[in-house]
Protein backbone atom coordinates (compact mmCIF):
# COMPACT_ATOMS: atom_id res chain seq x y z
CA UNK A 1 0.00 0.00 0.00
CA UNK A 2 3.18 2.09 0.25
CA UNK A 3 2.75 2.72 4.16
CA UNK A 4 5.75 0.55 4.53
CA UNK A 5 8.82 1.82 6.16
CA UNK A 6 12.59 0.61 6.66
CA UNK A 7 13.87 -0.88 10.46
CA UNK A 8 15.62 2.13 11.05
CA UNK A 9 12.41 4.34 11.23
CA UNK A 10 11.19 2.51 14.31
CA UNK A 11 13.84 3.97 16.04
CA UNK A 12 12.15 7.50 15.24
CA UNK A 13 9.44 8.65 18.32
CA UNK A 14 5.86 8.50 16.99
CA UNK A 15 4.22 11.47 16.00
CA UNK A 16 1.67 12.86 17.96
CA UNK A 17 -1.84 11.71 17.91
CA UNK A 18 -3.05 15.67 17.11
CA UNK A 19 -0.68 16.40 14.01
CA UNK A 20 -1.47 18.67 11.20
CA UNK A 21 -1.82 16.31 8.68
CA UNK A 22 -4.29 13.71 10.77
CA UNK A 23 -6.36 16.66 11.45
CA UNK A 24 -6.44 18.34 7.78
CA UNK A 25 -7.05 14.27 5.95
CA UNK A 26 -9.88 13.80 8.72
CA UNK A 27 -11.54 16.89 7.97
CA UNK A 28 -11.94 16.16 4.32
CA UNK A 29 -12.83 12.60 5.33
CA UNK A 30 -15.72 14.17 7.04
CA UNK A 31 -16.94 16.75 4.10
CA UNK A 32 -16.18 14.71 1.91
CA UNK A 33 -19.26 12.43 3.35
CA UNK A 34 -21.34 15.21 4.16
CA UNK A 35 -21.10 15.98 0.90
CA UNK A 36 -21.87 12.87 -0.63
CA UNK A 37 -25.11 13.08 1.34
CA UNK A 38 -25.88 16.62 0.12
CA UNK A 39 -25.16 15.29 -4.18
CA UNK A 40 -27.85 12.34 -2.53
CA UNK A 41 -30.48 14.91 -1.47
CA UNK A 42 -29.83 13.78 2.27
CA UNK A 43 -29.60 15.76 5.32
CA UNK A 44 -26.24 15.96 5.12
CA UNK A 45 -25.08 15.47 9.33
CA UNK A 46 -27.98 13.45 10.65
CA UNK A 47 -27.75 10.74 7.75
CA UNK A 48 -25.21 7.73 7.23
CA UNK A 49 -23.32 8.99 10.48
CA UNK A 50 -21.97 5.49 10.22
CA UNK A 51 -20.21 6.95 7.02
CA UNK A 52 -19.11 10.09 8.36
CA UNK A 53 -17.26 8.72 11.12
CA UNK A 54 -15.75 6.03 9.17
CA UNK A 55 -14.09 8.23 6.66
CA UNK A 56 -12.86 11.36 8.84
CA UNK A 57 -11.52 7.39 10.30
CA UNK A 58 -10.06 6.85 7.62
CA UNK A 59 -8.79 10.20 6.43
CA UNK A 60 -7.23 10.41 10.64
CA UNK A 61 -5.14 6.92 10.15
CA UNK A 62 -4.11 8.07 6.68
CA UNK A 63 -2.59 11.26 7.67
CA UNK A 64 -0.73 9.79 10.94
CA UNK A 65 1.08 7.16 8.58
CA UNK A 66 1.80 9.94 6.24
CA UNK A 67 3.02 12.17 9.38
CA UNK A 68 5.74 8.85 10.48
CA UNK A 69 6.71 8.82 6.67
CA UNK A 70 7.08 12.42 6.63
CA UNK A 71 9.09 12.20 9.81
CA UNK A 72 11.42 9.83 8.41
CA UNK A 73 11.90 11.61 5.20
CA UNK A 74 13.36 14.72 6.92
CA UNK A 75 15.12 12.97 9.66
CA UNK A 76 17.08 10.72 7.04
CA UNK A 77 18.05 13.98 4.82
CA UNK A 78 19.00 15.72 7.79
CA UNK A 79 21.24 12.74 8.78
CA UNK A 80 22.60 12.70 5.42
CA UNK A 81 23.07 16.50 5.38
CA UNK A 82 24.94 16.34 8.72
CA UNK A 83 27.12 13.29 7.67
CA UNK A 84 28.10 15.54 4.75
CA UNK A 85 29.09 18.50 6.94
CA UNK A 86 31.52 15.88 9.26
CA UNK A 87 32.75 14.87 6.56
CA UNK A 88 33.82 18.19 4.28
CA UNK A 89 34.55 21.07 7.15
CA UNK A 90 36.71 23.11 4.70
CA UNK A 91 33.88 23.93 2.87
CA UNK A 92 31.60 25.29 5.93
CA UNK A 93 34.06 27.51 7.55
CA UNK A 94 32.56 29.47 10.40
CA UNK A 95 32.22 33.22 9.68
CA UNK A 96 34.05 35.26 12.01
CA UNK A 97 31.85 37.45 14.59
CA UNK A 98 31.69 41.33 13.98
CA UNK A 99 30.34 43.74 16.32
CA UNK A 100 27.28 45.95 15.33
CA UNK A 101 29.56 48.72 15.17
CA UNK A 102 31.83 47.14 12.49
CA UNK A 103 28.53 46.33 10.40
CA UNK A 104 26.79 49.80 10.53
CA UNK A 105 28.29 52.72 9.40
CA UNK A 106 28.64 55.36 11.24
CA UNK A 107 25.48 58.46 11.55
CA UNK A 108 26.29 62.08 10.54
CA UNK A 109 23.06 63.95 10.66
CA UNK A 110 22.77 66.19 7.84
CA UNK A 111 20.44 69.99 8.34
Amino acid sequence: MGFNLPEEAKALPPPGILNRNSLWLGGVGWCVAMFQNGVNHRPPLRSGVHRLALLATLGWFIGYHLTKIENYTYAKRDHEMYSYIKLHPENFVPKEKRTMAEIVEPFHPVR
